[in-house]
């Protein structure tokens, strides 16, 4: 997910595929991993914790809070967030539920439950929709179950922002865009854009 408007040789293995982490890059529409629903994982392994580093890295490096593997090319059930705390924006990662993270976190086969309040309004964009925003309904709170790096299990009740980007990504782990999700309104406003990347790609 992009932020809100306001080098290792390590190889991985993807069923048969072998990538290097050096080689990853952030995949734009209409690339077709990106509408494939993604295979969870069996077991965490070292090169899955470089590859989580380096979507981190890219992450950043693109100003977003969210990167889904997906959207570097590869069909696992994993995803990244980072989401800084923000006095203005009232945001937290201390708050109940927290709106925020103390530094990264890592989802491994997450699943979703638990979807609290009314639908609300956000203006989202995405990493792999260069230049496309639009309007997305969505439950403000969420809880997520998943594995961390160590393959531990974990649950997280996340709320604002945090909740917003964890579906976010989880969608793309779905084969989901917010192409898919915007309110007509938005859809018709960025039709021309989504047409010109679905030329150019």
């Amino acid at each position: 997910m992009r932020a809100e408007r306001r080098s290792g040789v390590a190889k991985t293995y993807a069923g048969n595929v072998s990538v290097s982490t050096e080689q990853l890059r952030i995949v734009t529409y209409p690339a077709g991993v990106l509408k494939k629903r993604a295979a969870p994982m069996v077991a965490v392994t070292p090169q899955m914790r470089t590859v989580a580093m380096q979507m981190l890295t890219l992450m950043h490096l693109a100003k977003g809070i969210g990167l889904a593997a997906p959207q570097v090319g590869l069909s696992w059930r994993m995803f990244v967030v980072e989401i800084p705390e923000d006095a203005e924006d009232e945001r937290s990662a201390w708050a109940d539920p927290p709106t925020a993270t103390d530094g990264p976190l890592v989802f491994i086969n997450p699943v979703l439950s638990r979807p609290e309040g009314d639908l609300e309004p956000f203006e989202e964009g995405c990493l792999s929709l260069p230049e496309i925003r639009g309007e997305v309904m969505r439950p403000s709170v969420i809880t997520v179950r998943a594995m961390d790096l160590e393959g531990k299990p974990f649950e997280l009740r996340a709320g604002g922002l945090l909740a917003r980007c964890v579906q976010h990504e989880f969608d793309h782990l779905e084969g989901t865009l917010i192409i898919d999700r915007m309110t007509q309104v938005s859809r018709l406003k960025v039709r021309s854009k989504v047409r010109a990347l679905e030329r150019d790609g």
